[in-house]
């Protein structure tokens, strides 16, 4: 039988998200009319308050259902909670005041609701927060555990087992491991804190059978026992265990690896990004498209002064033109102000800019410690060949050298090349490591989010455009 107590856990947090938002609405209508601290005249009688707040209440549930905010989440960090609980209230708030404008209910007081949509996101935050804080405290102290089977005492389920030792707020235990071949497994300094094997592969169904506190059954076996997985899932079914797998390539995955389905079968997905999906590119080129367009009205007189020092300060042309490799591994000519004496295309394409380089001009040093000769990207982005924010693009000349040197570099062409990125925000820029620049570039690839895009500008604007890396 499997102790599974999620269904009563998703029932209490919805009565609870209920009660919470009455009590939150009977707070703000009092703060509202009858505080005295605020304007107390009302148009509408408080039955018409009491509907619309139970609209948004209900509604709040409803969304949390269809995204996912009521899915188990012991094995999910608050982090998961906080971006579940501003999905649904920014989408419940916008759906009353869609209804609200339908109805034409113009005479509810917009400050009323002003009040209760914060109190609800506040309020929300508080009590899961106060819940996941006292689930941890209980797990630690022993309650509320789950029991975990390892089949393997090899490499793979040793680190299993060190995972789930290191973080016992999770609340979950190793009961012990079966394996056919390992001896007792000991950590590293050989003092045994491993828990024991107490069995054979073959008995996994009377240890099942003679252990009902057993929850789940981690399968942490080399590739050559696939074989005998269809057997293992079929006992643990059987006995009302849940089963779960640990790929013996699982270095080779993403930390959150995507399970994709094509043609009826099911794939697990290497490299998900979530800039593969339609509504996360046309937000982001939505946005590339309005802060580009907003960047140059506002700098249009920085860069013609920029033109102006140029012309005044070196012969040669304003704009200097340089391919790079960009998204989906094409070409682009990527446009940047002049900071440098004119060369030749072979010196620029394959040359690495150093510190001190007697190649730049006194003005162009300045260009370049403030970024300012970036400035021209602005209509890189209008044009789509690149992003506001994304890994920044190389020359085609060092692109095929860091492929065959650099782990997983290409990768970064699956998005839109950036103005600016992680790796740059963090001090990558110049000349820095490679390694560490993808390290960044591919965590920005598979966590993306718009409010991610909006962190990495804020940093850029605050601490960016002044490097000391910047040759």
């Amino acid at each position: 039988m499997i102790r599974q107590n999620q269904r009563f856990l998703t029932q209490v947090y919805v009565l609870t998200d209920l009660v919470c938002a009455l009590l939150v609405f009977l707070g703000a209508y009092w703060l509202k009319f009858h505080s005295g601290l605020l304007s107390h005249y009302s148009a509408l009688p408080f039955k018409s308050y009491l509907i619309w707040g139970t609209v948004y209440a209900f509604a709040a549930v409803i969304i949390g259902f269809y995204i996912g905010h009521y899915a188990p989440r012991r094995r999910k960090r608050f982090s998961f909670d906080v971006l579940k609980i501003v999905q649904v209230h920014c989408i419940s708030g916008l759906l009353v005041l869609s209804l609200l404008y339908i109805t034409r209910e113009t005479h509810i007081s917009r400050e009323f609701l002003g009040l209760y949509f914060a109190a609800s996101f506040v309020s929300n935050i508080g009590y899961r927060l106060a819940v996941k804080r006292l689930l941890f405290i209980l797990r630690r102290k022993g309650y509320n555990k789950r029991y975990v089977l390892i089949l393997g005492a090899g490499s793979v389920g040793r680190r299993f087992h060190n995972r789930v030792a290191s973080q016992s707020e999770l609340g979950y235990e190793v009961y012990g491991f079966l394996d056919d071949y390992q001896q007792e497994p000991m950590d590293a300094d050989g003092a045994g804190a491993y828990k024991p094997i107490i069995g054979r592969l073959d008995e996994l169904e009377k240890t099942l059978a003679d252990n009902p506190v057993i929850d789940e059954v981690i399968v942490a076996l080399p590739l050559e026992a696939h074989a005998k997985y269809a057997e293992f899932i079929q006992i643990c079914d059987k006995a009302g265990v849940k089963t779960l797998i640990i790929p013996d390539f699982f270095d080779l995955l993403p930390a959150r690896p995507f399970f994709d389905n094509f043609a009826g079968m099911p794939l697990i997905n290497v490299r998900d990004i979530p800039l593969d999906e339609l509504s996360n590119r046309l937000l982001k080129r939505t946005f590339d498209i309005l802060f580009s367009l907003v960047a140059i009205a506002i700098t249009s007189p920085v860069m013609l002064a920029i033109y102006l020092g140029i012309k005044l300060t070196s012969p040669g042309p304003v704009l200097f033109k340089q391919e790079r490799v960009g998204f989906n591994r094409r070409s682009f000519m990527m446009f940047k102000f002049r900071s440098m004496h004119v060369s030749t295309g072979a010196v620029s394409d394959t040359q690495w800019t150093v510190e001190n380089d007697p190649r730049r001009t006194a003005f162009g040093s300045f260009l370049r410690r403030t970024s300012l000769d970036e400035l021209p990207q602005f209509f890189n982005v209008l044009s789509g060949q690149m992003s506001i924010v994304g890994p920044r693009p190389e020359r085609p000349f060092f692109v095929e050298q860091f492929k065959e040197e650099v782990p997983r570099y290409m990768v970064k062409h699956h998005v839109r090349p950036g103005i600016t990125g992680w790796a740059q925000t963090n001090g990558l820029r110049g000349d820095t490591s490679i390694e560490d620049r993808i390290v960044h570039d591919l965590f920005y690839l598979e966590n993306w989010t718009f409010l991610f895009d909006i962190k990495i500008i804020m940093k850029t604007i605050v601490k960016g455009l002044v490097n000391k890396n910047a040759y």
